[in-house]
């Protein structure tokens, strides 16, 4: 084990040196707040993050948008200056949507932010800024969906949610006895194992898509908040992925939203606090996200939070034992709508100075 402590875990050396984990822990339920960013080709359109889904886009026309992203006034040093103005000790930002598109320099595929305009890894220019100025940075990584891959889940086996419904079969997707989901599982797994190796200390691999793992034939178990279990076996190999992940950065937490397995190290919900499990948040720590505004991804024309409706979400979080994670979507060219930093920066305010990092 490396004896660097990472410069978010700075104020836990003694706790790091005999159990990182533990130390992470112990950092995330002092943290408190955090800054979700989702970001990707969905941002072009202004129509949120499920646009190809729910516009039944095909997958030659949605990747059409790279030609289009220049992400020109993406920046990670403004954004981590930022996230310490407003009380934030951490930061999550979406490599990779339900769309496919990576905003890392990924082997594992072609369609990713090297072969755009931007022509920037994004992710590294993240990590760098919140090592420098003392953040986390924690990774979402879209796991039970996806709606390029050609052997990821298919509605026909996983739900009606899995992919977009086309009315002409996507002809680049691999069906009936085609199909082999563990060419998608080594697949997320060596990207995990990218992200874990290329960018220095993570604070956390934020799994999304709980959904379709837990309801493989029954689309109508996605809205229930206890999300009953109907698979036979974990068949997407998630505490195999969990241990592996351990493995490369024993501090590194895992999160699959309100819980998949019960061994992430922390429940991730929206909007509420609440778990798959009926567990409070005591024995294992909770963080609730939520959006400042709009949709999850740059969503034009809708209205954002005020100061005090935020204030308000995030001490209700405090007061159910939970962080609060909370959502920007950047517009087309990466800067940060100005509804809600303005909203962000007044909380910021109202936080006390031991609240804040320096």
């Amino acid at each position: 084990m490396s004896t660097h402590v990472p410069t978010y875990l700075s104020d836990y050396k003694a706790e790091y040196a005999k159990n990182p984990r533990k130390a992470a822990l112990q950092w995330f339920r002092d943290a408190k707040y955090g800054l979700f960013i989702h970001y990707g080709l969905y941002s072009l359109l202004g129509r949120h993050e499920w646009v190809q889904h729910t516009e039944k886009i095909s997958v030659a026309d949605y990747a059409q948008l790279a030609h289009w992203f220049t992400a020109e006034q993406f920046d990670a040093e403004w954004i981590c200056d930022f996230a310490v103005e407003c009380g934030m000790k951490y930061v999550n930002l979406t490599t990779r949507h339900h769309d496919s598109f990576c905003l890392w320099d990924t082997d594992e595929t072609t369609f990713n932010v090297m072969n755009t305009p931007c022509g920037r890894d994004l992710v590294g220019e993240l990590a760098r800024a919140c090592e420098k100025k003392g953040l986390g940075l924690c990774l979402y990584y879209s796991h039970g969906r996806d709606w390029k891959h050609p052997h990821a889940p298919n509605n026909d086996a996983w739900g009606g949610k899995a992919r977009p419904e086309y009315e002409t079969p996507e002809p680049t997707y691999a069906t009936g006895s085609a199909h082999n989901l563990q060419y998608y599982l080594d697949y997320m797994t060596a990207q995990i194992t990218e992200l874990l190796t290329h960018y220095g200390p993570i604070a956390a691999i934020w799994l999304d898509g709980i959904a379709v793992p837990l309801c493989p034939k029954d689309a109508h178990c996605q809205a229930k908040e206890d999300f009953d279990p109907c698979t036979d076996g974990d068949a997407f190999k998630c505490q195999e992925l969990y241990d592996h992940i351990h493995s490369l950065q024993p501090q590194v937490l895992i999160s699959y939203k309100q819980g998949y397995l019960g061994t992430e190290d922390f429940f991730a919900p929206e909007h509420k606090a609440y778990n798959r499990f009926g567990e409070d948040f005591t024995e294992k720590p909770g963080e609730i996200c939520t959006t400042a505004g709009g949709g999850w991804g740059y969503t034009a024309g809708h209205d954002y939070c005020t100061a005090d409706e935020l204030w308000t979400t995030l001490n209700n979080a405090r007061d159910a034992g939970c962080n609060l994670l909370i959502n920007v979507g950047p517009l087309p060219d990466g800067r940060f709508p100005r509804q809600s930093t303005a909203t962000l920066l007044e909380v910021g305010k109202r936080l006390s100075p031991s609240e804040k990092i320096g």
